[in-house]
């Protein structure tokens, strides 16, 4: 990969200002009023694709937003990777609390960051971990270096669920025909400190609406008479957990999966500081589920959290309303053995349960996705573990992660391949949350790792 390196190097102001220049397109998958802009995302990726080499590539329409196929099949007997991402990125909200526009990329030095992270939405999840691939691909390419044949496939609803690549993979699976599928869309430990992820939670995602009065009121008039949703569903969320931080619906933990003293030991040696983890976040103290380490809690134990609430008057000044609905989005995160749908219908039950005489209860499953462990003993991870060795200098270690990403369980049941989970974020680059970046040395070092993957991964299915 002596050729390829070279043009990596030769090239990586380019790379730079490709992505910075796709960061520049809010394709935002959950608000409709962005479909135009997720469709010249989806265009983007296509004429990226084919500039890096591809000699297939197609946008594929779906009932929500366009899934981007690309190959590059150059000897059948070889292994075929197939490189899975999503251009789709979060809302950005709330807005004022981005130090840069969000859809504006700028490169700031920061403490973790001495050389520079990209700020913007979607810079770490997933644009610029998914443009790694493209960008490597190139440069295995170009520089006649290229050892596997390569699919890609980067879709645009991965932070809604990605129910329509359900239903394309389904129904394109001699298209997407491959030996393992590879996915950036995952962190390491630190920079210091490479990890492969051997684990991802599932989740459960929904929505609750609590009726009170059949019309907004007059609180003085008729406040003490009547219930105050907002209040009444603060009361039932709270209610979601006792004291030590167990979920209390009914059933939850039945298929829980129960994690050896073994591996929990093994967890716990990876390098953690919790009083700077709490610092970096701004508490005094971190919190969570009783009987676990933070490192377990994030990613071995299932969670329940309200990721929004509202209801009645949030404009500026009083207004003495008492609302007729107030509203909730609740996600849960799930460990392998758990079922989405199950957990979902499990949730409903319970919540439509202790809902007091006094309010209506309506409840909305919005989307969901499995959790999924790889092994560790494959030649997938082996590539992958002796990848990273090459541009770190040290072994990765293997780590289980808290988040999701619903589509791994899919591709193993469906196409009946493994996935290796070989991620370059940190999970300090506030994906999900204002002010997201990712770390220019975390983007070169992905670019350079990935070439390094094919390699290995060829040489260990061709002995």
């Amino acid at each position: 990969m002596k050729n390829t390196q070279a043009y990596i190097k030769k090239n990586k102001d380019r790379f730079l200002d490709e992505l910075m220049e796709t960061l520049k397109i809010p394709s935002i998958s959950a608000d409709p009023k962005y479909a135009k802009d997720v469709k010249k995302m989806a265009e983007s990726i296509k004429k990226h694709l084919k500039k890096a080499g591809c000699d297939k590539v197609e946008v594929h329409p779906t009932a929500k937003h366009p899934i981007v196929y690309g190959e590059k099949m150059i000897d059948k007997k070889l292994p075929t990777v197939l490189v899975y991402g999503h251009y789709d990125v979060q809302p950005p909200d709330p807005l004022d609390l981005w130090d840069s526009p969000p859809f504006e990329p700028v490169i700031k030095k920061t403490k973790l960051h001495p050389k520079g992270a990209i700020f913007a939405r979607g810079a770490c999840d997933d644009k610029g971990q998914a443009f790694m691939h493209v960008k490597a691909f190139e440069a295995m390419l170009k520089s006649k270096e290229l050892p596997c044949n390569v699919k890609f496939m980067i879709e645009g609803e991965e932070e809604v669920g990605s129910t329509n690549l359900y239903d394309f993979v389904k129904k394109n699976k001699k298209k997407l025909d491959c030996d393992v599928i590879l996915i950036s869309d995952t962190s390491i430990i630190n920079n210091k400190t490479p990890s492969i992820t051997t684990g991802l939670r599932g989740l459960a995602y929904m929505e609750v609406e609590v009726t009170g009065p059949n019309r907004d009121l007059h609180s003085g008039v008729y406040g003490g008479g009547v219930a105050n949703p907002i209040n009444t569903l603060c009361k039932m969320i709270a209610s979601l957990q006792d004291k030590n931080g167990k979920i209390t619906v009914k059933g939850f933990y039945d298929k829980v999966e129960t994690v050896s003293k073994k591996e929990r030991a093994l967890m716990n040696q990876a390098p953690h500081n919790e009083k700077a983890y709490a610092k970096d976040l701004g508490v005094k103290e971190t919190h969570g589920e009783k009987g676990y380490t933070t490192l377990e809690r994030t990613s071995i134990r299932p969670t329940l959290d309200c990721n929004g609430i509202w209801g009645g008057y949030t404009g500026a000044g009083a207004k003495t309303v008492l609302p007729s609905k107030a509203y909730a989005k609740i996600s849960m995160r799930l460990v392998p053995n758990q079922s989405s749908k199950e957990i979902a219908k499990l949730f409903t039950k319970h919540f439509k349960a202790i809902a007091p005489p006094y309010v209506k209860v309506k409840v909305t499953d919005l989307h969901g996705g499995e959790g999924s462990v790889t092994p560790t003993d494959t030649p997938e991870y082996k590539a992958a573990e002796i990848a990273m060795e090459k541009t770190f200098g040290k072994k990765p270690l293997p780590s289980r992660e808290g988040g999701s990403i619903p589509i791994v369980a899919l591709f193993e049941k469906e196409l009946k391949v493994k996935t290796v989970l070989m991620g370059f974020g940190l999970n300090s680059d506030d994906i999900h949350s204002p002010n997201e970046h990712f770390g220019l040395f975390n983007y070169y070092r992905g670019i350079e790792t990935i070439p390094y993957f094919y390699e290995a991964y060829a040489n260990l299915k061709s002995s």
